[in-house]
């Protein structure tokens, strides 16, 4: 893979000023991509969901999530003489640039919210320079949201961040919009800090980089007027903070799970606005490893053109795995992880010392999510089983980002390059079935499921006639999954294990060792360890070579599955996974290797050496 080197991977990261300064680092290249009349930016000619014009909008509106907090706490930037006639025009019905009316479901909608924080943070930069005419053109066009349909998600919260914007301006403004949308946001509220990201719907990232991040700047501005609901907002994210610090790894890095990852280092926006909000939750210097950490990780990545622009995909460029809605403009969602730098450089969040992640457990049940989260500290190594959920929706790969069986920071997941086949569909931490056609079905959503001391359980049904029960046994660097399948229907049937990179930034992962014999299969180079081995059942293992960018990690990556053949009945499958980071080796795998027997009527699944009972089960 061929690597640009940015000079923002080697900003330290250690003060506010470094802090404004990779900000500086983000957007500056920005400046050749503004349309004439500043606009819009258009950064790339792949399209989204709705029309370039549109996202020309959308990559002008994402940098005032950076650009507001750098003014609010007193830093200039010359951006804003692209920014503010951006404005002028772009509101002004008259003019060729004008960014159209707002309807119903309409992404604009969506990135109004950066203007209310901006009116909010930054009056001086964005309100002041209008003439009256200017700020009436503004008022209306924003105020379109109060009477447009919005998704029944955290897209209620967007007229919310307006209205405040244009309260904090002394603007007309509707409180019964705000009131009535926080109300409708807090029947997503489940228990332990979670919300879901609408009713049934899942938990994902949209938690914290938009519904605690828009909760928690609106509890900060609105402490006076609104002191029940900010306490309360502030309350939940504290709670939310004991189970979310367990998707981030001590090297900065985060689990990538979900829909919308091409948002990167939007991951950590929620710590940001923990410090911003004052939420009384460890120490500043905890919040700040937690961002600075993540930042310094995600710059380390490949994630940027030749140009310096941010490209679209996850630890390096890739449109596989991109949303329906992602346009060349949508990555810079993630300069809301600058919130802080509206906090002045005296303010404790800067003036405390960086700490590490505290001491965590080893395990973390999170139930409203469907996770357990297993860490290896020693190897920045984290683990999330995943029971999947009882809907699904109709976003892009979907049953590949919410229902595979283990997301892990290091080995990350893969999507579906194509539907044939299992080097086209990538399955890696999931059972795939086939009728012989070699075109396979996935766990996309699950009729019931259960967490119950670190094991999960969970009933899918493929095929209207097919029923899968699956248990997994988390653990790290082993986990166990068992698998009762019922089908009347012939089978053939793929487990993957997880998806080792074949090559490291630099261009090559040195010496490799591979295996595929019988019942098992294993990689090894210094990029990790990855291995599979068929514990009870009939087929064979081997090492599937996926089509190219299907990982969102490594571009070119090798899966160990086991494979197996079943007629109309019940079938027992059950597999060993292992994966750890560095470079082990294969010689690794013994180290409490499972084993599993039969007893009693009941498949038994322990540790070879330590006879540690995993997952015991009756066979029927």
């Amino acid at each position: 893979m061929i690597r640009f080197e940015r000079p923002i991977a080697g900003n330290p990261l250690r003060t506010r000023d470094d802090f404004a300064q990779a900000l500086k680092q983000l957007i500056d290249p920005l400046k050749p991509f503004y349309s004439t009349g500043r606009a819009r930016i258009m950064l790339g000619n792949t399209s989204a969901s709705f029309t370039d014009s549109v996202a020309g909008f959308e990559g002008f509106s994402r940098v005032l999530w950076g650009l507001a907090p750098l003014a609010a706490g007193g830093t200039d930037s010359e951006m804003w003489e692209y920014v503010v006639p951006g404005i002028i025009n772009g509101t002004d019905p008259a003019h060729e640039e004008y960014w159209g009316d707002i309807q119903d479901y309409d992404q604009r909608i969506v990135e109004t919210a950066a203007f209310g924080l901006s009116l909010a943070l930054a009056p001086d930069k964005l309100w002041e320079p209008l003439t009256q005419k200017e700020r009436d053109n503004l008022v209306v066009w924003l105020s379109k949201v109060n009477s447009r349909k919005a998704y029944d998600c955290n897209w209620l919260f967007f007229a919310v961040l307006v209205n405040l914007g244009l309260k904090a301006v002394g603007a007309p403004y509707d409180k019964a919009v705000m009131e009535e949308n926080q109300e409708r946001v807090d029947a997503f509220y489940m228990a332990d800090g979670w919300y879901a990201d609408g009713v049934r719907a899942h938990c994902d990232y949209y938690v914290p980089f938009a519904i605690y991040y828009y909760g928690l700047f609106y509890a900060k501005l609105m402490e006076n007027d609104d002191p029940v609901r900010s306490r309360l907002y502030k309350k939940r994210a504290a709670q939310f903070a004991e189970q979310f610090i367990y998707w981030f790894a001590e090297d900065g890095s985060a689990l990538p799970y979900g829909r919308s990852l091409a948002y990167r280092f939007a991951q950590s926006a929620f710590w940001g606005a923990m410090a911003f909000a004052g939420v009384e939750w460890e120490s500043p210097g905890v919040l700040k490893g937690l961002l600075l950490r993540n930042l310094r990780w995600w710059f380390s990545q490949p994630i940027f053109r030749p140009d310096g622009t941010l490209t679209i995909g996850y630890a390096y460029p890739s449109l596989i795995m991109a949303e329906n809605y992602n346009s060349p403009g949508s990555p810079y969602w993630a300069l809301k992880s600058f919130l802080p730098l509206a906090l002045g450089e005296n303010h404790p969040f800067w003036t405390a010392e960086e700490l590490p992640l505290p001491e965590l457990e080893r395990m973390s049940v999170q139930r409203q999510p469907h996770l357990v989260i297993c860490k290896q500290p020693e190897h920045s190594h984290l683990v999330a089983f995943n029971t999947g959920h009882l809907s699904t929706n109709e976003h892009t790969h979907t049953s590949a980002k919410y229902e595979k069986f283990a997301y892990s920071n290091v080995f990350g997941f893969s999507v579906p390059r194509a539907e044939w086949g299992l080097g086209q569909g990538a399955f890696d931490s999931m059972l795939a079935l086939s009728e012989g056609d070699n075109l396979y079905r996935v766990k996309r959503k699950v009729e019931s499921s259960s967490i119950e001391d670190g094991k999960l359980h969970m009933t899918w049904k493929p095929w209207a006639d097919v029923e899968v029960n699956t248990w997994i046994a988390a653990g790290a660097p082993w986990h166990i999954r068992v698998h009762r399948i019922q089908t009347a229907r012939a089978l053939s049937a793929a487990e993957g294990g997880f998806a080792l990179g074949l090559e490291t930034l630099q261009g090559t992962a040195g010496d490799w060792s591979a295996s595929q014999e019988g019942k098992g299969a294993a990689a090894s180079n210094v990029l990790g360890t990855s291995a599979i081995r068929m514990l009870y059942g009939s087929g064979k293992a081997e090492l599937i070579y996926p089509n190219t960018n299907t990982n969102l990690m490594n571009g070119r990556t090798v899966i160990p599955t086991v494979r197996a053949s079943m007629e109309p009945g019940v079938h027992w499958l059950a597999t060993a996974v292992f994966a750890e980071p560095g470079g082990t080796g294969i010689g690794r795998l013994s180290a409490d290797e499972p084993a599993a027997r039969v007893e009693g009527g009941r498949l038994i699944i322990s540790s070879k050496f330590s006879k540690e009972e995993w997952i015991s089960l009756p066979l029927d």
